[in-house]
């Protein structure tokens, strides 16, 4: 099917993204890597009047290491997957994206495109919570910073308002005594996450010290596992405390059912992968 006609802009700069953002409202939708917006388009799931392609505003692109780290909106997956500086200082993100979809996918979709549409099955949205990530975005009153744990509000939807793009996200290194891990039960066609879990724990003294749980493809958004979280503070981490932690996992959250997997199913899946990805952090941070 052919898309609805549109306009069409290609902004060089983030100011003037936000000024068409804030000139056409409703009727704009921002085009970054296309994967989600573009087969809406097609199928007239979306028929925006405007599309705002922000391809062109380089200062979108690529990683920043200095201190901490900073991940251009427009950041490609492929980018990621390869960056050397990422694979040493936050290994659970290049290993977190070289899961989605496959090499087409990841050589044209972006980080920040993903999670503005905060697909309830997209890896992304849990990865930046477990990392305790900011989100920047600009609008018309300027620069500011969303919590990953505040951003995703229900299916499709976030804490970004109409006028406002995100334009990076950004989290710390980890170090020593630190570890995170992301495994999931992925989609055998389009590698959506059936259940994914994200986790990063710190351990101090020989005792998980602090921890942070999110599971997505569950639910109609990705979502912290604060009980899990606090079932294995303050053990030494060791396997019957991971399962311990794991069986609360799920408890909290609306779990979904769809054809490809029940709800009983999943509210299993996700203990069992909170469980591996529980115990494959805490391995890394012991080094």
């Amino acid at each position: 099917m052919i898309p609805s006609a549109f306009e069409y802009h290609t902004p060089t700069s983030v100011a003037e993204a936000v000024s068409l953002l804030e000139q056409y409202g409703d009727e704009a939708k921002v085009l970054a890597g296309g994967h989600s917006l573009l087969p809406a388009m097609k199928l007239r799931l979306a028929a925006p009047g405007v599309i705002i392609d922000i391809n062109k505003i380089a200062e979108l692109r690529g990683v920043v290491i200095n201190g901490n780290i900073n991940i251009g909106a427009l950041t490609t997956w492929s980018t990621i997957e390869h960056h050397g500086g990422l694979k040493s200082s936050c290994s659970m993100l290049p290993e977190a994206v070289a899961q989605i979809g496959d090499i087409q996918v990841r050589n044209r979709g972006t980080i920040g495109g993903s999670l503005a549409h905060a697909d309830p099955a997209a890896d992304t949205p849990a990865v930046v919570m477990a990392l305790d990530a900011q989100i920047r975005v600009h609008g018309p009153g300027g620069e500011r910073m969303i919590a990953a744990g505040d951003f995703f509000t229900d299916m499709l939807t976030t804490s970004l308002e109409p006028t406002e793009l995100i334009t990076a996200i950004t989290c710390n290194p980890l170090g020593a005594g630190e570890g995170a891990a992301y495994v999931k039960f992925p989609h055998p066609a389009s590698r959506y996450a059936i259940v994914g879990a994200a986790v990063y724990v710190k351990l101090a003294g020989g005792t998980v010290g602090a921890c942070r749980v999110a599971i997505t493809g569950a639910g109609p958004k990705a979502e912290r596992q604060t009980a899990t979280e606090q079932a294995i503070l303050n053990t030494d981490g060791s396997a019957e405390a991971i399962a311990k932690a794991a069986e609360e996992a799920g408890a909290e959250m609306d779990v979904l059912g769809d054809i490809h997997a029940s709800e009983d199913y999943r509210r299993a899946m996700i203990k069992v992968y909170a469980r591996r990805a529980l115990t494959k952090a805490i391995e890394r941070a012991r080094g």
